[in-house]
């Protein structure tokens, strides 16, 4: 089979075209023929090795090292194309999408390329309303979004949340599942993301190019940053004392002053979960949630696909088609 894999750290050159052998999928595991596979953040810092962050990013962790040659990719969808011992929720035939062995990156999804392999409880079934690259948008970005307003912010219906970044693959996320939740959205993100945003249900826009989010919200009962940096702090004079900030990124809050007025942070790491898959592949069937696409590229052409990436301002999520 075909499978991009880069042999050392670098730029998106680094990432070739390689003929491999086909995986055999293991106990609880199925072979996935892939149709498409997502590209996320941590596939451009694994290329560089985690360059662009300093070691007290990590909080006491390790810092990831990778092994060569390593095949990228964590977001996949596909068919199932042979089931390893003990499978019994999938059978050979079944289209099916999910987050794979994340956050592991050695041992990961592995989704760059023509077939990969997955625990099958990383999976949920993929609606057949949705085509395989816009479901292969949806896994890291949509179980973040997920995990944070679900799992660690428990998001009470009536809440006014902004997202700041609200363009990209986690904000337009977090803000449709906000919506389904009841939440009053505020979205940030440039101007030529408004009618992007609005059409995803955004009660307010604020064009971050014209007006500062900070100076034109206040008493936001949480703010969703998936920008993070050195300026996240400025988020504290549109939050509530109280309130909750959930940053996506690393970024600097002031936390002592955000003590001071009880403000609460809340977050963690994503991983894989195939029943919160099955979770999100509902809102997708009933039409409650979908997938932006900034754009597609054949999966031979990943190093123009991560130089898109590099240059930001992403609409939604880049996708790799498999043919």
């Amino acid at each position: 089979m075909k499978a991009i894999r880069a042999h050392g750290f670098g730029d998106p050159g680094v990432l070739v075209l390689d003929d491999v052998p086909v995986p055999e999928p293991g106990p609880g595991d199925v072979l996935i023929r892939v149709r498409a596979a997502c590209l996320n953040p941590p596939d451009w810092y694994a290329r560089r090795d985690f360059a662009m962050f300093a070691d007290e990013h990590f909080a006491g962790r390790e810092r990831p090292r990778l092994r060569f040659p390593w095949t990228p990719g964590s977001d996949v969808s596909g068919v199932v194309a042979a089931v390893g011992p003990g499978v019994t929720g999938f059978a050979v035939g079944d289209a099916v999408f999910g987050l794979v062995r994340f956050p592991g990156l050695n041992n990961g999804g592995r989704a760059y390329a023509e077939y990969t392999t997955a625990p099958a409880a990383h999976l949920a079934r993929k609606p057949p309303s949705v085509d395989h690259v816009h479901a292969a948008a949806v896994p890291m970005a949509g179980l973040t979004a997920y995990q944070y307003l679900v799992d660690h912010i428990r998001l009470p219906h009536g809440w006014t949340v902004l997202v700041n970044g609200a363009a990209g693959g986690v904000g337009h996320f977090a803000v449709q599942l906000a919506k389904t939740r009841g939440a009053h959205v505020i979205a940030v993100a440039s101007s030529r993301h408004e009618a992007f945003l609005r059409d995803l249900g955004a009660d307010e826009y604020v064009d971050y190019t014209a007006t500062a989010p900070e100076d034109a919200v206040r008493d936001a009962d949480l703010v969703v940053d998936t920008v993070g940096g050195p300026d996240g702090h400025r988020f504290l004079k549109a939050v509530r004392d109280g309130g909750v900030i959930s940053p996506v990124f690393h970024g600097e809050y002031h936390r002592e002053e955000a003590a001071r007025r009880g403000i609460e942070f809340r977050g963690g790491q994503v991983h894989s979960d195939g029943a919160q898959m099955a979770e999100l592949a509902a809102l997708l069937a009933d039409g409650s949630l979908r997938a932006g696409i900034d754009s597609v590229f054949d999966l031979a052409d990943a190093a123009k696909a991560h130089e898109r990436a590099e240059r930001g301002h992403i609409q939604g999520k880049i996708v790799l088609s498999v043919p």
